[in-house]
């Protein structure tokens, strides 16, 4: 029989890392191969774009009417649940897109699943006071099914040359065991939030949509980036292989740093570590500009995963600091601002793709030092 426990506790912390696991492990079987599954169903750089944007886009426009949902109900996992369970029925429809038009549909349906997430990180953090720890460790675990999909992707597409439906059909089912742990957590009934969506947005700390308003500016420029560098990689090594070994690179490098930035954050502030990450970003778009060697490529695609490891770590926990009692509504806010940022800044960047890769990192390096001046100006917490 399991034993109840209130919400904090790091146990739910984990059973939630133990979904996101499973979850992680299909999508990252998913991922790398998005952009050359896209080509092979007669998309360009624009479709590709557009998926990245739209796939971000829509996800974070679910995440956030998932948090103020979960205010007004009291109840968060239910909400997870629902969201696990949608995302692996439209996993398995991926499988069947007979064009990349249809793959880009079902991808943007599958992220209404991610409804998810925004409740999922009201619970992680008040599981205890320490936020980039506690969202470190949740990333931990979920990193760790990263690298697990992306080493079955390999080993199935190197070693018995699966095709791509295949690889995402296998995914969509070991995304499935992504429900199982959620059944074993235990939450209390929290307060429901009063008033309207309206209403609460306008009681969010100003520095808190401060914040977003920087990170979304960010976001122009990190939307999914991932998928142009994969693209380069195959221009420059003429092979698929070696762009998803370099992919991952960037998860196991994301995976080993997510605690570690975590709890820097925790102890010398966000911004610090934060403004840590952005300088890193610029540098990574700086490289694609000017680097076409393989083993330079290579220490890109690693310094990206530190940067991943510190602005996907710190940034939720920057948002939990501020975000008072809405908190789904703070991180559904957070969410729903960089995805439709991410949907701009995905077609910017596939258009100018079309153009020249120069062209392109070109822009986003130009974003990146946008979004450093403004995190300057923000207030620190602590």
């Amino acid at each position: 029989m399991v034993r109840k426990k209130g919400n904090g506790s790091l146990r739910n912390i984990k059973l939630l890392g133990g979904a996101s696991l499973f979850n992680e492990i299909g999508s990252e079987m998913v991922s790398p191969i998005l952009p050359f599954y896209i080509t092979a169903l007669g998309g360009g750089g624009i479709a590709i774009g557009l998926l990245s944007g739209l796939r971000e886009g829509f996800s974070s426009l679910f995440k956030f009417f998932g948090g103020w949902f979960s205010d007004k109900l009291g109840k968060r996992n239910p909400i997870v649940l629902f969201g696990y369970f949608f995302s692996v029925v439209f996993k398995f429809l991926m499988g069947i897109a007979g064009s990349w038009q249809q793959l880009v549909g079902i991808i943007s349906f599958e992220r209404f699943g991610k409804l998810r997430d925004a409740p999922r990180d009201a619970m992680i953090s008040v599981a205890t006071k320490k936020h980039g720890r506690d969202f470190g460790l949740h990333r931990l675990i979920e990193s760790i099914g990263g690298i697990i999909g992306i080493l079955l992707v390999l080993f199935l597409f190197w070693k018995f040359e699966i095709g791509f439906r295949a690889i995402i059909f296998v995914a969509a089912g070991i995304s499935a065991f992504s429900l199982v742990p959620l059944f074993f957590i235990s939450e209390s009934k929290s307060k429901p939030a009063k008033g309207g969506l309206i209403k609460g947005l306008k009681k969010l700390d100003k520095r808190l949509r401060y914040l977003i308003f920087t990170i979304s500016v960010f976001t122009l420029a990190n939307f999914g980036m991932y998928m142009f560098m994969l693209l380069r990689a195959q221009e420059l090594t003429h092979s698929i292989i070696i762009p998803i070994i370099l992919y991952a690179l960037f998860t196991i490098t994301f995976a080993f740093f997510a605690i570690p930035f975590g709890k820097l954050s925790d102890k010398i502030g966000r911004k610090r570590v934060l403004l840590t990450g952005y300088v890193l970003f610029l540098i990574v778009t700086l490289g694609f500009i000017f680097f076409e060697n393989i083993w330079l490529l290579g220490l890109l695609f690693l310094i990206y995963g530190v940067v991943y490891a510190i602005t996907d770590t710190t940034q939720r926990a920057y948002v939990s600091d501020l975000s008072g009692e809405l908190k789904g509504t703070a991180h559904g806010l957070y969410y729903v601002s960089i995805g439709l940022v991410s949907v701009i800044g995905g077609l910017v960047a596939g258009y100018l793709w079309e153009i020249s890769y120069i062209t392109m990192f070109a822009y986003l390096s130009g974003v990146a030092i946008l979004a450093i001046l403004l995190l300057n100006f923000l207030k620190n917490t602590h």
